[in-house]
């Protein structure tokens, strides 16, 4: 509890974080709001492929035109001022550049970024949760090899429920499980960027005047999004998804410890120590009473009488058995809440949660009768939506990561609601994140997951 004194020093010192950012969007853009705020760090550079629209978003949140008018990452070091351009790979090569940040959520893009990141031994906050959950087990790796911290990004939601369960099982506490809420429905599955908006409340002219990415809200939709950051929570915490994925139930802040307990004493749960996403709504429809679409949450076992004790003395809302709790946060901030990453790795060289094994994966799903020739659009699309499975079960059957479902020609015909695996596929074997992918695979086959640390 003292990253802001920490940064102050820095500030005092004359000696700030540099700060590099890869990919200005909605997230990015949140960051960059507070980075300007932030004692101690300097944004050094921001760099995307459409470097005017991230200038315009600086300007938008409040940077002056001097502030961004660097016209090479040197002078932005001597006047301590900010570049913006397209060139990630220079931005990375920098000798000042402490902290890289990828925020572009493009799976091979993220990929390479933190691969030259480590290479250059920079610190690594992976934003870019989708080319984690691909292939982060060993960005994670590689970067403990190379002495630098690779992250998770604070203000996200797998960051925040790996606090969650540290803060649970630093207390003593046993995690029974650990989420995050949403809004779902069996039927959003099969959801496209052409009917996203009415789930939402929307029309799509609306949708469009405000700048949303129908594909990208999609996939918040459909349950795509779920499962990789579900993937991304059990890879950085140890524990692990039940067979066949997420079940999404539906629940209220003050079910959370009646629900997410075991099967065998009331609740739904395949074993202790489980990633669920609960549903805001009920399956008719109905909101949930006191929801949690937009917060986290882990659930907490008293490991004796006495704490059971205590949890009736100081009011916690528990099970029937009095036996089982939980810790919730309503909300994430996502990008404006970064610059704890920042302070965190930056500082004490600490991660704000990595992953520390291979557990879960989020693998393509049919969501429509798929005829050979038929080309996959991925995360969010027309055509797949990503399912949550423990990895073993993806390794053994060859499933199709949906990080790799991307611009690739099916080869054989699939039913709707089949998992698609790499012999259904005419894969590019010559890509890197392809390449990347299959030695992950290889390199995690084997370890067994109770012997790596756990976050």
């Amino acid at each position: 509890m003292n990253l802001h004194r920490l940064l102050q020093e820095r500030a005092t010192s004359d000696k700030p974080l540099r700060v590099g950012l890869i990919g200005a969007g909605k997230f990015g853009t949140m960051f960059l709001a507070q980075a300007r705020q932030m004692p101690g760090v300097h944004l050094l550079g921001v760099a995307d492929l459409a470097p005017e629209r991230a200038s315009e978003s600086l300007r938008r949140i409040g940077y002056p035109a001097e502030q961004i008018a660097a016209r090479s990452l040197g002078e932005a070091v001597d006047k301590g001022t900010t570049w913006v351009g397209e060139d990630a790979s220079a931005l990375l090569a920098h000798s000042a550049l402490d902290i890289a940040i990828e925020a572009t959520g493009i799976p091979a893009a993220g990929t390479a970024h933190a691969f030259e990141a480590i290479a250059h031994g920079k610190h690594i906050i992976m934003v870019n949760v989708e080319a984690d959950v691909l292939v982060g087990p060993l960005l994670a790796r590689r970067a403990r090899e190379a002495g630098v911290v690779y992250s998770l990004a604070y203000g996200d939601q797998p960051a925040l429920i790996a606090e969650q369960v540290d803060w649970a099982r630093a207390c003593g506490l046993e995690v029974i499980a650990a989420g995050k809420g949403t809004k779902y429905l069996p039927a959003y599955h099969t959801s496209t960027p052409e009917t996203v908006w009415e789930h939402y409340g929307l029309t799509s002219e609306e949708a469009r005047q405000g700048g949303m990415n129908p594909q990208m809200f999609n996939s918040f939709l459909d349950g795509t999004k779920s499962a990789i950051e579900m993937a991304a929570v059990a890879n950085a915490t140890g524990l692990s998804p039940a067979p066949g994925g997420l079940s999404f139930p539906p629940c209220g802040v003050d079910d959370l410890a009646s629900v997410l307990r075991p099967a065998a004493e009331g609740g739904i749960l395949h074993h202790k120590g489980q990633v669920e996403v609960v549903s805001s709504l009920e399956r008719d429809g109905r909101p949930v009473f006191r929801d949690l679409r937009w917060g986290v949450y882990v659930v907490f076992e008293a490991p004796t009488d006495y704490v059971q004790r205590c949890f009736a003395e100081y009011g916690l809302v528990t099970d029937s058995s009095g036996h089982y709790s939980a810790l919730y946060r309503p909300y994430h901030l996502i990008g404006l809440e970064l610059g704890i990453s920042v302070a965190s790795v930056g500082l004490r060289n600490e991660s704000t949660g990595q992953p520390t094994g291979w557990r879960g994966d989020a693998v393509a799903t049919s969501k429509r009768d798929l005829k050979p020739g038929e080309t996959l659009d991925g995360e969010g699309g027309f055509t797949v939506w990503g399912r949550l499975l423990p990895a073993e079960e993806s390794l053994r059957g060859s499933a199709l990561p949906i990080g790799l479902a991307h611009h690739i020609q099916v080869t054989r015909a699939i039913r709707a609601g089949d998992i698609l695996t790499y012999h259904d596929v005419a894969v590019d074997e010559s890509s890197e994140c392809f390449r990347v992918r299959r030695e992950m695979e290889r390199t995690f086959a084997d370890a067994n997951p109770a012997d790596l640390p756990a976050a």
